[in-house]
């Protein structure tokens, strides 16, 4: 069962959703302490739990198994849930003992509307987990807090690898995972925060979102294009004109690897005519007026979320359809 196609389908649902992060400007990279990347790891949490009570309550035992998700998956996915649900509990404990004020959970709303869309958006959201701990780790000074992140950090990446193996794909697709920055994973996570009041206000700011303009085939590192639906029509609120180099910047691994896009269908759209080569498993694009500097600062739209396949090694299966 493979999900390039449904992962665009669902990147793009999220647009439909009323999420109450409103993007005017470009954002800063947000200063950071120990309690406020507690807080954020908290909020991911919660949304990961929220997700997979939502699924389980949804769906049968019977509904996975006649989706081709035998047994014992539906054990596996309630310990998955198990797992989520101590580490909110681990979190906000921590939280408390420091005398921070721990973040609640919100009022979430996901995109899924059946088995297979769901065991999707569960290896896109268990990916952006490890990509979230990962490129947080540098920024936490106490070392208890660093090993405890270590901890959780190699659950998630077991739940994504069995994930994604449930679904044919590679369970581990590159020899590194891939770090994201705090709005980048907050970008990701924001449209699907649909309501909800914190007593904490984190620091962070979605990116404008990126959308990937749905493909009957494969992403292929060193083939495929891409295109990124309205994205040139959307820029130009930033300043961004026809002259403006933009690059598309693929984060796979510890690499990220510009690509100068081109203004295409009506001046609407920007496209890339080859994914850069070592992009690999579930990688994230941003749009960026620099090709060596990536930053908050000079990022105008992102992430989105594409699986690639290394060249030559697409699969035989036919390509799921576009919605």
């Amino acid at each position: 069962m493979r999900f390039s196609s449904t992962l665009v389908a669902l990147s793009a649902a999220t647009l439909s959703i009323a999420s109450p992060i409103k993007v005017e400007k470009r954002v800063a990279t947000p200063k950071v302490n120990d309690g406020i990347i507690l807080n954020y790891a908290l909020t991911l949490e919660y949304l990961e739990r929220a997700f997979y009570r939502g699924g389980l309550a949804n769906f049968t035992h019977e509904d996975f198994v006649n989706a081709g998700f035998e047994d014992p998956f539906y054990a596996n996915l309630e310990e998955i849930y198990f797992d989520e649900q101590t580490h909110v509990s681990f979190l906000s404990g921590a939280l408390k003992a420091a005398n921070i004020t721990p973040t609640v959970e919100l009022q979430y709303k996901f995109p899924y509307t059946d088995v297979a869309s769901f065991i999707t958006l569960s290896s896109v959201l268990e990916g952006v987990g490890v990509s979230a701990y990962l490129g947080a780790a540098a920024s936490i000074m106490n070392k208890d807090y660093l090993t405890a992140a270590g901890s959780i950090l190699t659950v998630e990446a077991r739940h994504t690898s069995y994930i994604r193996a449930s679904l044919g794909e590679s369970p581990f697709p590159a020899p590194f995972d891939t770090p994201l920055d705090f709005n980048q994973v907050y970008s990701s996570a924001a449209p699907f925060i649909v309501g909800g009041t914190s007593p904490v206000t984190l620091p962070f700011m979605a990116f404008p979102t990126l959308t990937l303009q749905c493909t009957q085939y494969y992403y292929e590192a060193g083939r495929s294009s891409v295109t990124f639906s309205g994205a040139f029509a959307a820029a130009k609120k930033f300043g961004v004109t026809a002259d403006t180099p933009i690059y598309a910047v693929f984060y796979s691994g510890l690499m990220k690897l510009p690509v100068q896009v081109r203004i295409t269908a009506g001046n609407k759209d920007y496209k890339i005519d080859t994914i850069p080569a070592g992009a690999v498993g579930q990688v994230y694009v941003v749009l960026s007026k620099s090709a060596t500097k990536v930053s908050d600062e000079n990022i105008i739209a992102g992430p989105a979320i594409l699986e690639v396949y290394p060249k030559g090694k697409t699969p035989s299966t036919p390509h799921p359809k576009c919605h």
